[in-house]
């Protein structure tokens, strides 16, 4: 027995010293990117290439970990009332971080004095995105064409509309759906150790993200837009560490650092990448293994991903208002409200669409008003770094959510959540699951329930 707990220290050394590694390449990238700025640019398919490999395992991972957390409980209405709680929250903090960013931004002013140019004008139509959808059209398309579609089209929604029908299908097959439960429990077994294997390609990755970041951007798009750039970033520090903090101590109980200490890795990942999305496997696994139950976990994290998104709203507040005044034309309050509250609804129907922030921008302003888009074209060399911001802030909210709706739910281990991050019960890198078993032990009550059945 002394000698099984050795081989997991063993593992996660090397995943240490692998994401020390993912360090060393981020400051490699920026220096290739400053020093030789076309060479960082060429180098951005190696960036894309290691995010598609991730994206590639989250319709799996996202399937399977609903499944398993509806199929264990007994009550569905347990896993309705999570997702009223969960949806009813989104839209609360999207309100709240819009309010945020309209307070600063109407402080800062950062687009006073700007010129805009032809060219910058044509930049910024060219952001219009045809992908994004209307409301009707964004609900029609959580529907797959077929079940096995949600899975090939990366559509985290539409796997999530499958998972939940399998999830409740096995809750109503009792006795009978255990096989299948189990099979789909050897399947994430799978799924959690490839993902395992494609980590290790993340130095290379986030090598090539920053160094084309840095490379197309350069010194000057940063210099001349620094004012918008530390606006949103110091708004982001304040939403998260005042709003999410105040919120998870008084709800959990909870120091909001140590929960981000606990989610270091996957802030480095984002910042390394750019995108919230290539955490968000490991989002999962770290929040099942933090004690959140299997359906809050499965049904928070997916759905946060698209509806929670509280550092777009922040960015498209503050983008707009710097457009508005950069083209001449600053809106009065009675203007800005109805335009955010329409981009609010616009970010949902763009959940899908890649480089949603920029894109849903461009989109929502030609929807509802149209002479600003001209000077969307001004915020396009730093969207990338603004961009960073966006993904660690979306990331940080729905770490903080998942947490948040377990406590309301009864649905968290706090015992054993204190000994996760006391560092009692370490998180196993290698698998990205717990020993003995797929993702988090059920809570006493779920215990009882399957003891009953």
């Amino acid at each position: 027995m002394p000698a099984a707990p050795a081989a997991p220290a063993v593992k996660r050394d090397r995943t240490h010293y692998l994401y020390i590694a993912v360090i060393v390449a981020v400051a490699l990238g920026i220096a290739v990117g400053l020093i030789w700025p076309d060479a960082g640019v060429q180098l951005k398919p190696l960036g894309t290439g290691f995010v598609n490999l991730i994206k590639m395992m989250i319709s799996p991972i996202i399937f399977c970990t609903i499944v398993l957390g509806i199929g264990s409980v007994r009550k569905a209405a347990k896993v309705g009332a999570v997702g009223g709680i969960a949806l009813g929250y989104f839209l609360v903090m999207s309100l709240v971080a819009l309010a945020i960013g309209l307070v600063v931004g109407n402080i800062l002013h950062p687009g006073d004095g700007l010129h805009l140019t032809n060219a910058l004008k044509a930049t910024g139509h060219s952001q219009v995105d045809s992908e994004a959808l209307g409301p009707v059209d964004f609900v029609l398309s959580i529907i797959p064409t077929t079940f096995v579609s949600a899975f090939t089209e990366g559509q985290v929604l539409q796997t999530l509309l499958i998972a939940l029908l399998a999830g409740f299908a096995l809750q109503a097959m009792g006795s009978v759906g255990q096989p299948v439960l189990r099979g789909v429990e050897h399947i994430q077994r799978l799924v959690f150790r490839i993902l395992g294997m494609i980590m290790w390609a993340a130095p290379i990755g986030a090598f090539g993200a920053i160094a084309a970041v840095v490379g197309s951007a350069g010194l000057d798009a940063l210099k001349s837009l620094a004012v918008l750039m530390l606006g949103f970033y110091v708004t982001c520090v304040l939403f998260v560490f005042i709003v999410l903090g105040a919120l998870l101590r008084i709800v959990a109980g909870l120091n909001i650092l140590t929960l981000f200490k606990y989610l270091a890795r996957e802030f480095l990942l984002i910042l390394s990448t750019s995108s919230s999305e290539s955490a968000l496997p490991r989002l999962i696994a770290k929040m099942e293994h933090l004690g959140v139950s299997k359906a809050v976990v499965g049904i928070t994290v997916p759905t946060g991903y698209s509806f929670n998104l509280d550092g777009t709203m922040i960015y498209m507040t503050m983008a707009s208002l710097y457009i508005a005044d950069a083209l001449g034309t600053p809106m009065s309050v009675g203007e800005q409200i109805p335009l955010l509250l329409f981009l609010l609804l616009a970010s949902k129907g763009a959940a899908g669409v890649s480089g949603a922030g920029l894109a849903t921008l461009a989109g929502g302003l030609q929807s509802h008003k149209p002479a600003l888009v001209d000077g969307v074209g001004l915020i396009v060399g730093i969207d990338r770094f603004m961009s960073e911001a966006r993904a660690l802030t979306n990331f940080a909210g729905n770490s903080v959510a998942t947490v948040l709706i377990g406590t309301w739910t009864k649905d968290i281990d706090k015992d054993r959540m204190r000994q996760v991050l006391a560092g009692e019960l370490p998180f196993d890198e290698t698998t990205l699951l717990d020993e003995g078993g797929a993702g988090t032990p059920e809570l006493p009550e779920q215990r009882e329930e399957l003891a009953k059945a």
